[in-house]
């Protein structure tokens, strides 16, 4: 969340829950299988779950997956699982409460921590934690975060930190994905790549042994632009094609003006022609305008 916050939107420019059943309907009719609802915090949306157990009904959605900041989804834990959720993504930065307090702005790491618990007693496997890796701030935790898989079928995602608006980059904080693995191996030197393609989105280690995994989104250092298959849709209905873009396509206001679905799938289809081969690069989109991650959606 940047310092100062960020705008709140009029409901009315918020997507409805008929647009998005509808642009879901539409997406998974021309090949998506999977959505995922992110946020800003996706479980604050009243009647979340109605929502769900309607997307997961659309025929040829194969998985409907939350990324969450874990501090409400013990309590909402049984009603998601029941409306078709088949996946998590909690988000922690730290293990370390002060440090929690100073990025999240506000106090509830042992929320997360017992979320990440419950979700996996419910049965998730793996539960998914999405750890953005800061130089000066978490890069001394990264051991902490992999001996969380000793005995735990979680899977930790390390993420580069990527430039966005009112998130602070620079430079010098920027944490590769090369120094993430020499600095756990340091530690753990038997740690192993366990898949081959420098175009899956995650790259997968583990430790031998160990239950659970890491995966490394290198994003910034080694981006796999080429292997990447996500498009975005904003909570105010902008389709983007590029997480680094600034461009994006207003669907909110072509479905309220009366665009059938054939004339909404050609300006998707023309959005998708226009996207390229791979983004600018960590100074270039630094230097460019774009929404906060919060904005965009995680």
């Amino acid at each position: 969340m940047p310092a100062d916050g960020v705008e709140l939107k009029p409901k009315t420019h918020i997507l409805s829950f008929e647009e998005i059943i509808r642009l879901g309907e539409l997406f998974a009719a021309n090949g998506i299988n999977k959505i995922r609802l992110t946020g800003g915090e996706p479980l604050i949306r009243k009647e979340l779950d109605s929502l769900i157990s309607r997307l997961s009904e659309i025929d040829g959605i194969d998985a409907l997956t939350i990324t969450t900041n874990g501090l409400l989804l013990s309590a909402k834990l049984e009603n998601l699982r029941k409306a078709g959720v088949t996946g998590f993504n909690i988000s922690l930065d730290t293990l370390r409460e002060d440090r929690f307090q100073q990025i999240t702005r506000r106090p509830g790491l042992q929320k997360v921590l017992g979320a990440i618990a419950d979700t996996s007693n419910a049965g998730y496997r793996p539960v998914k934690i999405n750890c953005v890796v800061i130089r000066g701030f978490n890069e001394d935790e990264l051991t902490d975060f992999v001996e969380m898989t000793c005995n735990s079928p979680v899977d930790i995602r390390f993420i580069e930190y990527m430039p966005f608006d009112g998130n602070a980059w620079n430079n010098a904080k920027f944490f590769s994905y090369q120094e993430m693995v020499d600095r756990i191996r340091e530690v753990y030197p038997t740690f192993e790549r366990t898949d081959a393609s420098d175009l899956n989105i995650t790259k997968d280690w583990k430790v031998p042994g160990f239950e659970g995994t890491v995966g490394f989104i290198s994003s910034m250092s080694q981006h796999f632009c080429a292997g990447c298959n996500r498009i975005r849709i904003t909570a105010d209905g902008q389709l983007k094609v590029c997480l680094f873009g600034s461009q994006e396509v207003n669907l909110r206001d072509m479905m309220r003006s009366g665009y059938t679905d054939d004339a909404l799938l050609a300006e998707v289809q023309s959005a998708l022609s226009r996207k390229k081969a791979s983004h600018a690069g960590m100074e270039a989109i630094a230097a460019s305008d774009n929404r906060p991650m919060i904005l965009i959606g995680g």
